[in-house]
């Protein structure tokens, strides 16, 4: 097998794709030295674009990789100016552009540099965080040590080594501008690769947003796609799919380099990286490439076992560490002692072919050895094997130096078994410091509306608390008996924290504020919404009993007997209640139960799990809610809580319609009564709050009590009512069980799919405007600013209410087929005052009949 050496190959390496699929590049006269083509298993593209000047899949030059990503940071300079440019802050996408990114802030020279990252950092708080949906491990982290590194007003400057859809900037910079809004964002890439539409839809989207976005790559084009591409894409790679390679390699002894790393220089951008670590990297990377020569053997004869001297090396970084190692191959390469290339080791599974004209020449595949939060796996090195290359320097963080890198079968071994020589070079994982959020001089926070600073307002306490507080409880705070649920939260009734729906919506998708900042005003219904949220009770009641009773069997039996109960409030506090009523009725257990705050984009409350875990064992902590629509919470949860050991992010929901959890009471999409109210059902508490001037460092999450609104309380009308009807459902629920404990419940995230397909279908293109299932799209009806809803051919007396919500708003019901839910709501992406939506409807945030008013933010 001959992988080829990259600069002499006179193939194109995307003929093999391109003559059996009929793929072709269109575009600029570079971009075929720039793009190669490749195959994966995908549902959803099976063909793919592989760059030769990333240093990912390919082992290219490391100047060469290094000067793609500096060339274009001297462009966006130019394009700035040196005014702009001094404040510009550079972020790069983990993990394949995260050495891209870095050499596009060596460019810009004065910028500091930030990549997100897949890893969490257990004491580091998460800056912010988008969704990368074609991604094959799609959470990204912002974990920035300094807070105040995103929160500047000066260009952005986001680096991806393609730009395809533009899904995935659309998505970051909805998230940040939502935080820290600026007027000015730059999209560099390799290549761009947009359809006409989505060069359109970016138009748009800057308009929208009010700030200017301007792109810069090396080269433009597109992919055109004959019919049925994706069918026959896939039965090539079923066909040409064989085993591994090197998978039995026994663990060899592997030469280790000490570099002497600077000391206080991190070890990439993951925590940020700035021109004075920049300054010092570069004084020290002369000396650490001189060791690395001596490792390597790079003299006429190696003095520890008398072998020449390689003539063709391979410096391989590791998954997101790709900026040192290729840092140290420029350093390496530019002493002229050998011929250097320059790869890194990556998730995502490609199909490798021999031949010429493929782009994945040969694959190296191997456990994961860095203990990542989404649990083991494989990872693999791309065109290592064939590529002639007789050493190889390994460049890995402290991290991933664990046993498994060690291995019989792991990386070093099997690359010990392709080529001569193995060295490891370690650099040593950067901790971070925190910095003290700095003081708004300011005052106060302004109003959910305004166009706000982004610099985090001063404390108006003291923070001075040294453990977590306990919980409140009823009826001092919520209407539950004390018993009931435990409140990780602070009380913040004094405090006036509501807003107008319209006045909400607009702040929060300008990027004016977060919509954990503000409240809704919480009214009271109407007597004719009170009848029809006691029908849609009278009517659930034992359907909601029998899956409450089935998804708090399933608990106990598989994990744990003793459960604490923890609900994300509020909508799961409702079903924590009674899951804690069925356990107590059914089985004599008086389990403990608290309520904590999870906000979308910030994460869990870092306080609350403190709390839990100094009284009680972590592995017995169950988090509950009441249904799942995208998978958001679920995927949020599961990244907050790979900072702290110990905790199951697994979620236990009395509906999972978007089939994103394991233990579930049914995976129906039907009316959960409770999702009808806002806090007159979940014990008179407010949705959470977290504003920087309310939440200090020892603070739990905020929210209000509700006290006036007693008269109208239903809190414990619901729970009594369903369960009232446990014993009814007993022998059902016995059977529900020992169906499930059968049966394969692996998530399939079919409604995440769905939704990204309704996002785009419908023009939306953000997946936070599609609240999926019934519950859901009542809330939409009842607290947002509703667009249409989409309801599934024939569905039957689960949406009368929506039906008649949407009538007394004046919202188009469309029915469709093939929708996993029952319905779907969608919010209007482009929000103004008396806006139109595309068939002419008002979208305006005008109250509803019903209810007297909406609430926004769900």
């Amino acid at each position: 097998m001959s992988a080829g050496k990259d600069e002499d190959v006179a193939v194109w390496p995307g003929t093999w794709v391109s003559r059996r699929l009929g793929v072709e590049l269109a575009g600029d006269e570079a971009l075929p030295g720039l793009l190669g083509l490749a195959l994966r298993r995908n549902p959803k593209r099976a063909h793919l674009l592989v760059s030769t000047v990333l240093g990912k899949h390919v082992p290219r030059s490391p100047e060469v990789v290094w000067r793609s990503g500096y060339g274009l940071g001297v462009r966006v300079r130019e394009l700035l100016g040196p005014e702009q440019a001094a404040r510009a802050v550079v972020l790069g996408y983990a993990e394949t552009a995260t050495g891209l990114g870095h050499s596009v802030a060596d460019g810009l020279g004065t910028a500091p540099y930030l990549h997100s990252t897949r890893r969490p950092v257990e004491g580091v708080a998460t800056a912010g965080g988008f969704e990368e949906s074609h991604s094959h491990a799609t959470s990204h982290l912002l974990l920035p040590e300094d807070p105040a590194l995103l929160a500047g007003d000066g260009p952005l400057v986001l680096v991806d080594d393609e730009f395809s859809t533009g899904n995935t900037v659309l998505n970051t910079v909805r998230a940040l501008h939502e935080r820290y809004p600026r007027g000015h964002y730059v999209v560099v890439a390799l290549v761009d690769m947009r359809a006409p539409a989505d060069r359109d839809r970016l138009t748009a989207f800057a308009a929208d947003l009010g700030a200017r976005v301007d792109l810069v790559t090396l080269a433009a084009g597109t992919v055109r796609l004959p019919d049925g591409v994706l069918e026959k894409g896939t039965a090539l790679v079923a066909a040409h799919e064989s085993a591994s390679l090197g998978a039995d390699a026994a663990a060899v002894p592997v030469r280790r380099v000490e570099l002497d790393w600077p000391e206080g220089v991190p070890d990439g951008g993951r925590h940020g990286f700035t021109p004075a670590h920049r300054a010092r990297l570069d004084a020290a990377l002369p000396a650490m490439a001189a060791r690395l020569a001596e490792g390597l053997g790079l003299a006429s004869v190696d003095p520890e076992d008398g072998a020449p001297a390689p003539r063709r090396v391979l410096v391989l970084g590791f998954e997101e560490l790709m900026y040192a190692p290729l840092a140290l191959g420029t350093a390496l390469e530019r002493r002229g002692e050998a011929e250097v290339r320059f790869s890194t080791t990556t998730r995502s599974p490609v199909l490798a072919v021999d031949d010429p004209g493929y782009a994945i020449r040969s694959r190296l595949v191997f456990p994961a050895h860095d203990d990542p939060a989404d649990g083991p796996g494989e990872r693999y090195a791309y065109n290592v094997v064939g590529g002639g290359f007789d050493a190889v320097a390994v460049v890995v963080d402290s991290v991933a130096d664990t046993p498994a890198l060690h291995a019989p079968g792991g990386l070093l071994a099997q690359l010990a078994a392709h080529i001569p020589r193995v060295v490891l070079a370690v650099v040593p994982s950067y901790i971070p410091v925190p910095v003290p959020a700095r003081v708004n001089p300011s005052g106060p926070v302004p109003s959910a509306s305004a166009q706000g600073a982004p610099m985090p307002p001063q404390h108006t306490h003291s923070p001075g608390v040294s453990r977590p507080a306990e919980p409140l409880r009823g009826p001092a705070f919520s209407s539950y008996a004390p018993e009931d649920v435990g409140w990780l939260l602070q009380d913040l009734s004094h405090i006036e924290l509501e807003a107008p729906t319209e006045e909400r919506e607009e702040a929060v998708q300008s990027g004016g504020a977060h919509y954990a900042e503000s409240l809704p005003v919480e009214y009271q219904p109407t007597e004719a919404y009170q009848a029809l949220y006691r029908s849609a009770l009278d009517a659930s009641a034992a359907r909601i009993a029998r899956a409450v009773g089935t998804v708090t069997e399933s608990v106990l039996a598989e994990r744990s007997p003793r459960p604490v109960l923890v609900s994300l409030a509020r909508a799961g506090t409702p079903v924590g209640v009674l899951m804690r009523r069925w356990a107590q009725l059914r089985h004599g257990l008086d389990l403990p139960h608290y309520a904590v705050s999870i906000v979308r984009g910030r994460g869990i409350d870092a306080n609350a799990l403190r709390y839990l875990a100094a009284h009680h064992d972590p592995a017995d902590v169950v988090f509950v809610d009441g249904w799942t629509g995208k998978g958001a919470i679920t995927r949020e949860l599961a990244a907050a809580l790979a900072a702290f050991g110990g905790f199951d992010p697994e979620i236990a929901v009395l509906a999972d319609p978007g089939s994103c959890v394991r233990t579930f009471g049914t995976r129906e999409d039907f009316l959960i009564p409770s999702a009808c109210l806002n806090s007159t059902v979940s014990g008179l508490v407010s949705r959470t709050v977290l504003r920087a001037d309310l939440v200090g460092p020892d603070d739990y999450h905020g929210a209000k009590f509700y006290r006036e609104l007693a008269d109208t309380d239903v809190s414990r009308d619901f729970t009594d009512t369903v369960a009232a009807r446990f014993d009814e459902v007993a022998a059902l629920v016995e059977a529900d069980v020992k169906e499930l404990s059968a049966a394969d419940r692996s998530p399939t995230w079919e409604g995440w799919a769905a939704v990204e397909r309704i996002s785009e279908e419908y023009g939306i293109h953000d997946v936070n405007l599609v609240k999926p299932g019934v519950g859901e799209t009542t809330r939409v009806l009842l607290r947002r600013v509703p667009w249409k809803v989409l309801a599934r051919h024939g569905a039957g007396p689960d949406l009368d209410h929506v039906r008649l919500l949407a009538e007394q708003r004046g919202v188009p019901v469309e029915e469709v087929d093939h929708l996993p839910y029952t319905c779907v709501g969608l919010i209007h992406p482009r929000f103004t005052r008396g806006a139109t939506g595309a068939d002419g409807r008002a979208v305006s945030g005008a109250a509803s009949p019903v209810t007297g008013g909406a609430e926004a933010a769900s």
